[in-house]
C-alpha cells in the first residue's frame, strides 16, 4: 500500500478498506507516515467525511495503537463516562463515587484540562496528598476494594490518538467530527470499558455550539461504540450557561461534595442524576432509568455518595477529612463581587466569558505546561431566569493576584445580558441518542 494512494481515494470521497485504515494508523504511530501526508489525509477527512464502518475501524485502529486496560478481572459490567467539556463541569466527581456506591466498578481515566474546561484531574488535586498516578495494579486493586478509582490517563494509551490530535490542531481539522467521535471512543475503548455514558456538551461554552452539530458528534459515537460491541448512550446537554454555580478547581470540589450530599444545585444534580441512572442501566443494575434515578436519590440521601468519595480520596493518598469539611481545601486571598448594572431578568450568562475569566485568574491553562491555581474562580449567586434588581451580587471572584482580580471582574460583567420579563429556560438536557 502507498499513503498516496490512500490520500487520493479519500480526496476522491471512495470508502478506505479495513486493511487501508490500519496501515494508515500503523504508519502514522511508527513514524514511516510523515505528517505532511497525514495532514491531506485529514484534510480529505474533514471535506469528504467516512462512513460508519471506516470510523469505526480508524477508532479500533486507534485504540489497538498503544496499551489496553484489561478490566476483565473487576467483577460486573464496567460502565465509562466521558464529558466533551464544558465551563463548571465537575459532573465526574459526582457520578463516579454516586454510581461506584450504588454497584458500578468505576476504573476512570481522566485528562487534566485546557482552556476553560477545567479537567478532572486538575480538580481532584485540590485534596493535599491526592496522586494521580497509578501503577495499574494499584488502580484495579483500589476498584477491587472500593469500587472506584480516578486516576491521570496513562502515557502510552492511544498514541496514535495524541499524535493525530496535535496534527488536527495545527492544520484546520480539528472540526472533522469522525476524528472527534474516534479520539473520543479509541480512549474509552482503549481504557477498557464495557458500556459507555457520553455527555455532549452544547452551546457557547461548548466545543458544539448547535444543536444539529452535537447531534451528529453523539450520533457518530454511539455508531462507534454499537459497531464495536460497546453499548453505548450519548446525553446532549445545556452548555449556554455555567453548569453549577462554581467554575475553578477547589470551588468545584464544594460544589461536587454538597451536590453528594444531596444540597447542590439544581442542574448540576438533575445532570448526575440522569447520567447516572444511564449508567446503572448500562451496568445493568436496573430495569430502567426510572429506578436507577430512584436509587440514586437514595444513595445521596443516605449519606453513602459522601463516603464513597471519602474512601477514594483517603485510597488515593489524600485526607477524607477534606471531604467531610470542606474549608481545608484551597482558599484564595482575595474576593469581589460583580453586581447587576440594571434590573430585570437575567436572559444569559455567556459561559465562555466566565471560562475565561476563570482561565484570566489562573483556574485554567491555555498550554498543557501551565501550572493552575488550585484556590481561585468564580462562584455565581444568579442563573439564567432569575429577577434581579440593580446592584444585586451575580457573582463572587476568589482569586490571588489584585490585577487578575480586577481584570476577571472586568470581563465577568460582560456575560450577562438583561431582559425585561421572565423567558422561558432553555433545556438542562435536550436529547439522549441510544443504539
Amino acid at each position: 500500500m502507498r499513503m498516496v494512494d490512500i490520500i487520493a481515494k479519500k480526496r476522491d470521497g471512495l470508502e478506505l478498506s479495513s486493511e487501508e485504515i490500519q496501515f494508515l494508523v500503523s504508519g502514522y504511530t511508527d513514524g514511516s507516515i510523515p505528517d505532511y501526508q497525514m495532514s491531506a489525509w485529514a484534510m480529505a477527512v474533514l471535506l469528504r467525511g467516512m462512513t460508519p464502518r471506516e470510523t469505526g475501524d480508524l477508532t479500533l485502529a486507534m485504540a489497538g495503537s498503544g496499551e489496553q486496560l484489561d478490566l476483565s478481572s473487576l467483577k460486573g459490567i464496567k460502565v465509562d463516562k466521558h464529558s466533551t467539556g464544558g465551563v463548571g463541569d465537575k459532573t465526574t466527581l459526582v457520578v463516579a463515587p454516586l454510581v461506584a456506591a450504588a454497584g458500578i466498578p468505576v476504573a476512570k481515566m481522566s485528562g487534566r484540562g485546557l482552556g476553560h474546561s477545567g479537567g478532572t484531574i486538575d480538580k481532584l488535586e485540590s485534596f493535599a496528598g491526592f496522586q494521580v498516578e497509578r501503577t495499574r495494579e494499584q488502580f484495579l486493586q483500589q476498584v477491587r476494594e472500593i469500587g472506584v478509582s480516578v486516576i491521570g490517563q496513562s502515557g502510552n494509551l492511544t498514541p496514535a490518538d495524541k499524535k493525530l490530535y496535535a496534527l488536527r490542531d495545527v492544520t484546520a481539522t480539528v472540526e472533522a467530527v469522525p476524528l472527534i467521535a474516534s479520539s473520543i471512543m479509541s480512549k474509552k475503548i482503549a481504557a477498557g470499558a464495557d458500556a459507555i455514558l457520553l455527555d455532549v456538551k452544547v452551546g457557547k461554552g461548548a466545543f458544539m455550539k448547535t444543536l444539529e452539530q452535537a447531534e451528529t458528534l453523539a450520533s457518530a459515537m454511539v455508531q462507534i461504540g454499537t459497531q464495536v460491541g460497546r453499548r453505548t448512550v450519548a446525553v446532549i446537554s445545556d452548555m449556554n450557561q455555567p453548569l453549577g454555580f462554581a467554575v475553578g478547581n477547589a470551588l468545584e470540589v464544594k460544589e461536587a461534595i454538597d451536590t453528594l450530599a444531596g444540597r447542590g444545585p439544581k442542574d448540576l444534580t438533575e445532570l448526575a442524576l440522569a447520567i447516572g441512572a444511564h449508567m446503572l442501566v448500562l451496568g445493568e443494575l436496573v430495569a430502567d432509568v426510572e429506578e436507577g434515578r430512584k436509587r440514586l436519590e437514595e444513595i445521596m440521601d443516605s449519606g453513602k455518595a459522601v463516603e464513597k468519595l471519602a474512601q477514594m480520596i483517603e485510597a488515593q493518598g489524600g485526607n477524607k477529612e477534606d471531604v467531610y469539611n470542606p474549608d481545608r481545601l484551597p482558599k484564595a486571598s482575595l474576593t469581589a463581587e460583580v453586581k447587576a448594572s440594571q434590573d430585570g431578568y437575567i436572559s444569559a450568562i455567556d459561559a465562555e466569558t466566565v471560562g475565561h475569566a476563570s482561565v484570566v485568574l489562573g483556574a485554567g491553562r491555555l498550554t498543557k505546561e501551565m501550572p493552575i491555581d488550585l484556590a481561585v474562580g468564580i462562584v455565581l449567586a444568579k442563573k439564567r431566569g432569575d429577577q434581579v434588581r440593580k446592584g444585586d451580587v451575580l457573582a463572587t471572584v476568589h482569586a490571588n493576584d489584585e490585577i487578575l482580580l480586577k481584570q476577571a471582574v472586568e470581563e465577568l460583567k460582560g456575560a450577562y445580558t438583561y431582559d425585561s420579563e421572565s423567558l422561558i429556560d432553555q433545556p438542562l438536557i435536550y436529547k439522549i441518542i441510544t443504539e
